[in-house]
Parts: C-alpha cells; structure tokens; sequence
C-alpha cells in the first residue's frame, strides 16, 4: 500500500527540532502553540514512533527524531526546489524589502541574488533604514517585509540569526587605547545605540564621541582612519578591520538577534516566496559559518 508523507508536518517537525522548542517553532511558523503540538502528534502516530522526549534543557530528539531530521530535510529541500521551479513564472510583480545598512551587503547580499534570479517577474525595492524606522514603516504600509536588528528577548519578529555586538577597531590602530575612548555612533535611531552608551556609562572608561548621527559609510571611514572605535554585528564586520574583543578595558555588548517582521494584514505570494528565501538563505550561511 503506498503512503505519503505529509511535508506540512514534516516542516513543522524539523522546526521544532531546529528551535528545541515548541513555542519557538509555533512563533517561527506563524501557528498557535496547540497547534504544532498537534501536528508533532499526528506525524508520531502516521509514523507509529516518538521523535521528541523532554530533558531539563527542553525538547530533544529520540533515535527515531535523528533519523528523520536528515532524511526530513532532504524531503523538504527536494519539495521547494520543485516548487520554485514550477511556480516562479506564477509569481510576479512588487516586493518591497526594509534592511538595516549593515545587512544589505554582507549576509542578505546572496539571498538578494537567489531571489532575483527564481523570480525574474518579480519586482525588487530595498529599503534601507535603521530597524526602528523600518518598524514603522512595516506598520505605515511603505514596505512588504522587513529585516529588523533586536536585542535578545520576546519579539513580535521571527528569529533568524543570533549575533554578537562587538566593539571594532583598525587593525593595528592605537584609538582603542585613547582616553577618553573616541567612539564613533551612527544616527540616534540605531538599534545598537541604547545598548552601546548603556554599556559605556556603567562600565566603560571614560569616553567621547567623535561625530553623533553620521551614516554607516562616514562610521566606517573613522574606523578605517583610526579615528574612533565603534560597533558592529560580528558577522558584518569588514575583512580589514578588527574586533576588539580581547581589551579588557571595553565593556561587554549584549547579543543581538535578526529578526524577520511581517504585516499583521498578511502578505502575498510575492513576498511570502521573498519570505522563505531569506529564512533559508541564512539558515544555510549558519550551517556553513
């Protein structure tokens, strides 16, 4: 008798096993709690096996969860290549993507171009803000999507990455042993501004500001010059520059996270396509780093 494996439930089950957690999966998958709990149970039943049992850490995987995690994925890669191959001539028109300065060149760069290149009907308008002016722009109806740069914690976003914040410097430089400590801040509505003079004013040295609300380009020129130290997510930090992270004297950063934000309202095939690439484009630059 043959039998089909339901992908949806197959989704659900390797998001669950990615997250470690049912609520997180739940937040990933834009369902209720009960319901990816339910439908880990009817994939456990059509299977007539356990894939999760519960340790003081959360959720882990049992024998029958390990061997289904690979096999799982393999499943659902195979289903989205099919799927993008097929229905990209049925996906047109308008999408508009909101993306901090910092991530439109470095981990979004490759995302962008896989996109552009399934979609070709599609039309691509980026939007590059700092992640609070993006918010409300999301809210406001000017953009379809958005990338949003957060602290740690409850989010109404999708979390796609976790990075460090970390203090960068010039390779070689002497700024980071000035003092006070030249400290080069982008515009106000940066989302690491806050976290940055927080960390300063309690347990910094004693600090200036070479320029307040320049842009990232004229940031990174300081940098470069060995004017100032600033701030950074790691995984954006250019190749010519250096992260401070073994001075004692610079307070440590708070980890931030990138998260994926969509309209209340829903969105349509278009950006639900643009959707899933980026979540699997920076699922992939994870497993690769």
């Amino acid at each position: 008798m043959t039998r089909n494996l339901d992908t949806a439930l197959i989704r659900t089950f390797i998001t669950v096993a990615d997250k470690a957690s049912m609520t997180a999966a739940a937040n990933a998958l834009h369902l209720t709690q009960g319901a990816v709990s339910q439908q880990i149970k009817r994939l456990e039943e059509v299977l007539g096996c356990g894939l999760f049992e519960r340790d003081r850490r959360g959720l882990r995987l049992t024998r029958s969860g390990e061997r289904l995690l690979g096999k799982g994925k393999r499943l659902l890669s195979l289903n989205d290549e099919i799927w993008a191959e097929m229905a990209s001539n049925a996906v047109a028109g308008k999408v508009r993507l909101g993306v901090p300065y910092d991530l439109v060149g470095t981990m979004l760069e490759p995302v962008l171009k896989a996109y552009a290149g399934t979609y070709p009907q599609v039309e691509i308008s980026l939007v590059c803000a700092s992640s609070p002016e993006l918010v409300a722009a999301l809210v406001a109806g000017t953009i379809d999507l958005a990338i949003i740069e957060e602290r740690v914690g409850p989010s109404a976003g999708e979390c796609l990455v976790i990075d460090r914040l970390v203090w960068v410097g010039a390779k070689g430089g002497v700024a980071r042993r000035k003092r006070p400590l030249p400290v080069s801040i982008v515009a106000d509505t940066c989302a690491f501004r806050p976290a940055v003079l927080a960390a300063l004013n309690e347990h910094g040295p004693e600090w200036r500001t070479v320029f307040e609300n320049g842009n990232i380009d004229a940031t990174t020129a300081t940098v470069r010059s060995d004017l100032a130290v600033t701030t950074w997510l790691a995984s954006t930090v250019p190749a010519d520059l250096d992260i401070l992270s073994a001075d004692p004297e610079l307070p440590a950063l708070p980890n931030f996270s990138i998260n994926l934000h969509l309209p209340r309202h829903g969105v349509g095939p278009a950006a639900r396509e643009f959707a899933a690439h980026i979540r699997e484009g920076l699922a992939r630059r994870q497993q690769a780093a």
